[in-house]
């Protein structure tokens, strides 16, 4: 029997709802359900970590769309990271600094976790952090680890790191703390691409490893 996923469904101004569904594989489970169930009145719908913002389209009764969303049943035992659908893949050469200390902190090799890294397919989440930033959920567990304990002042563009449950790729030059096992040259934010961002929620992502 699927366990029913607790919804809070709040308002957030006139023409927009706030789902609160208690972590990021319900908020992955939440959206696939609500795309599926093509809810009339939706203009977009934008996840976060643990809610899910619903806004309607104009002129669309707010307590009508809220009384859907309740009604939605996400299945969050369902394989988030399936292979169904197009799957965009990201070269990696993985010669990160913190490959090491990954390795160490999940008592795997160096080559178990590029092999956990890439083994997987991964669904982008969520974006933040940075435009093109995608926080990536359904890799193998063994790769959880925690943030480094100090950050560093400028990560490269195209660091591919792990921070908790997530994988991601840092956009551009910026402070960071996730731990960093590779690079890639794949541009995640390019304005001259429609849409911009090449990591959109929902996508699935599978990283390939290249040579040095």
């Amino acid at each position: 029997m699927t366990e029913q996923v607790r919804l809070d469904v709040l308002p957030y101004g006139d023409r927009a709802l706030l789902v609160e569904v208690g972590d990021t594989p319900n908020v992955v489970a939440y959206v696939d359900a609500l795309r599926a169930a093509e809810v009339p009145g939706v203009a977009d719908v934008i996840p976060a970590a643990e809610t899910v913002l619903v806004v309607a389209e104009p002129g669309s009764p707010v307590g009508a769309l809220r009384s859907a969303l309740l009604g939605i049943r996400p299945d969050p035992s369902a394989d988030a990271s399936s292979d169904e659908g197009d799957v965009v893949e990201i070269p990696v050469r993985y010669d990160g600094p913190d490959l090491a200390d990954v390795a160490e902190l999940t008592g795997l090799s160096e080559r178990d976790v590029v092999d956990a890294h890439t083994g997987s397919t991964w669904r982008v989440a969520f974006g933040g952090f940075a435009p093109g930033f995608g926080y990536l959920v359904g890799g193998d567990p063994r790769l959880h680890v925690a943030r480094r304990t100090s950050a560093r002042t400028a990560v490269p563009a195209g660091a591919v790191g792990l921070a908790g449950e997530y994988t991601g790729v840092y956009p551009r030059e910026s402070p960071g703390g996730w731990q960093l096992i590779g690079t890639t040259e794949a541009p995640m934010w390019d304005l001259d691409r429609d849409p911009p961002a090449l990591l959109r929620p929902g996508a699935r992502i599978r990283f390939t490893e290249v040579g040095s």
